[in-house]
C-alpha cells in the first residue's frame, strides 16, 4: 500500500475520532431531553437533538461505506412532518428502532470506536514527539526525562529515542488502514438495521419490483403487437392484395402485372425491414451473437456523438443482464444527445467479480434529475428488477456521470472482438 493511502487512512481516523466526540455531545443532549420529558421541556429538545444525531450517524454510515466498503443498511427516516405537534413527533421518534441505535452509537462510539482510531493516532503523534521534538528539548527536561522505556540523558540515548519515535510513526501508518476497516465493521454492528428488518425490506422491494416487471412485460407485449399490426402485418396484407391483382392481370395485361409484381417486391422488402427493426428492438442480433461489448460498440457507431467505449469484460454475462445493460446504455446515449447537448461520451464496461458496472460520462450541460423525467425513472425501475442500481452525478454545467451496477457473474469465455 502506498504511503499516500496510509496518510489518508490516518486523516480518516482523525475525522472519525472528531465525529465520535460530536456524536457523544449530541447524545448527551438527547439523554438530557429524555430526562426532561416528564416536565415537558424535553419535547422541545428531543426533536432537534434526535434529528441532529441522525444526521451524524448517517454521516458515519456514509463514511464507513465510502472509506472501507462496509455496507451499512440505514434505518427508516423518522415519520411525521412539521405540521405535527412536538409531542407527537417526539412520540414517533421514541417509537423508531433507529433512534435507540443512534443513541447507543453516540454513547459507545467514543469509548470503543474512539479507542480503535486512537491507536494509530497515538503511535503517530507519540512517535512524532520522539523523532521531531525530543532531539531538540531533551537537554531542557532534566535527568528524569524518559521516552517510552528509554531514559534520554545524553546524545546516544537521544538518538535511540529518535529511532524509537520513527518506529512508532511507522507503526501508526501501518496500523491505520486495518484499524479503519475494523472501525467500519464496528460501525456496521452499531448502526446497521437488524437482519430481520433487512429481510422485510428485501421482500417488500422484491414484491414491488415484481409488479413493475409484470407491468413492463405487459406494455412490451402490447408494443410488439401494435408494431406487428401497424407495420409488418399491414404490409403483408397489402402484398397479398397486390399479388391477387397481378394474378388477374397476368394474361390480359402483362405490363400492368409486371408493375404490380415490382410493387410486391418493394412491399416485401419493407415488411422484412419492419420485422428486422422489431427483432432489433426486442433483442439485437449483435447482442446475442457477440455479447454486450460489441453490442455497445454498435450503439456507439450508430450514434452521431463522439462515443468512446472501453470494454473490460473477460467473459459473457447472462442474457437478461446483457439486454438490460444494452438498452440502458441506449437510453443514456439518447438522453445525452437529446437533453444534454453533449458532444462526447465515454462508456466503460467493467466486472469486479460480483457485479457488472457500466459508467456513461458525457460532456453535456448537466442538471439531469430522475425526478423530472420518466426516462431515468423507468431506467432505474428496470434495473431494480435485477437488484441493480443507477447512480447519477449531474451538477449544473456538467459533466454527467451515470453508473449502472447489476449483480451477476461471468458465465462463459469471452467472445467479443475486444
Amino acid at each position: 500500500m502506498r504511503a499516500k493511502e496510509r496518510l489518508v487512512a490516518v486523516a480518516r481516523c482523525q475525522l472519525a475520532g472528531l465525529l465520535a466526540v460530536a456524536g457523544s455531545a449530541v447524545g448527551s443532549l438527547v439523554v438530557l431531553a429524555l430526562l426532561l420529558l416528564p416536565v415537558g421541556v424535553g419535547f422541545w429538545l428531543l426533536v432537534p437533538g434526535a434529528t441532529t444525531l441522525r444526521s451524524l450517524s448517517d454521516r458515519s454510515r456514509e463514511r464507513a461505506t465510502r472509506w472501507t466498503g462496509t455496507r451499512i443498511t440505514p434505518p427508516e427516516p423518522y415519520s411525521g412532518d412539521h405540521s405535527w405537534s412536538r409531542r407527537r413527533r417526539a412520540g414517533a421518534i421514541l417509537a423508531a428502532e433507529g433512534f435507540w441505535r443512534d443513541l447507543a452509537w453516540a454513547w459507545l462510539e467514543p469509548w470503543v470506536g474512539g479507542f480503535l482510531v486512537g491507536v494509530p493516532l497515538g503511535f503517530l503523534w507519540y512517535g512524532g514527539f520522539g523523532a521531531l521534538v525530543q532531539p531538540f528539548v531533551w537537554p531542557l527536561l532534566g535527568p528524569d526525562n524518559w521516552y517510552a522505556f528509554v531514559p534520554v540523558e545524553d546524545t546516544p540515548t537521544m538518538l535511540a529515542a529518535l529511532v524509537l519515535g520513527v518506529v512508532f510513526m511507522a507503526a501508526g501508518l501501518l496500523l491505520a488502514p486495518p484499524i479503519l476497516r475494523l472501525h467500519g465493521r464496528w460501525t456496521r454492528r452499531l448502526l446497521s438495521v437488524p437482519r430481520r428488518t433487512e429481510m422485510v425490506r428485501r421482500i417488500a422491494h422484491l414484491t414491488d419490483t415484481r409488479a413493475e416487471v409484470l407491468d413492463v412485460q405487459a406494455a412490451e407485449l402490447r408494443r410488439i403487437e401494435r408494431d406487428l399490426h401497424d407495420g409488418a402485418q399491414a404490409r403483408l396484407v397489402s402484398l397479398g392484395l397486390t399479388l391477387d391483382s397481378a394474378t388477374r392481370l397476368l394474361d390480359s395485361d402483362p405490363a400492368a402485372a409486371r408493375k404490380l409484381l415490382l410493387e410486391v417486391a418493394e412491399t416485401s422488402a419493407r415488411a422484412l425491414e419492419d420485422l428486422r427493426n422489431l427483432v432489433h428492438g426486442i433483442h439485437p442480433p449483435v447482442l446475442a451473437d457477440r455479447g454486450l461489448g460489441d453490442a455497445v460498440r454498435s450503439l456507439a457507431l450508430d450514434s452521431f456523438l463522439d462515443v468512446g467505449v472501453d470494454v473490460r469484460l473477460s467473459g459473457r454475462l447472462p442474457s437478461p443482464v446483457e439486454s438490460a445493460a444494452y438498452f440502458a446504455v441506449g437510453e443514456l446515449l439518447a438522453n445525452a444527445a437529446k437533453h444534454a447537448a453533449a458532444r462526447e461520451v465515454a462508456i466503460v464496461l467493467d466486472h469486479d467479480g460480483g457485479r457488472l458496472r457500466v459508467t456513461v460520462t458525457d460532456d453535456g450541460r448537466g442538471g439531469a434529475d430522475p425526478a423530472k423525467g420518466t426516462g431515468l425513472r423507468g431506467l432505474r425501475r428496470r434495473l431494480e428488477s435485477f437488484d441493480g442500481v443507477l447512480t447519477l452525478h449531474s451538477p449544473p454545467g456538467g459533466p454527467t456521470t451515470a453508473t449502472l451496477e447489476i449483480p451477476c457473474a461471468l458465465s462463459s469465455p469471452k467472445t467479443s472482438s475486444c
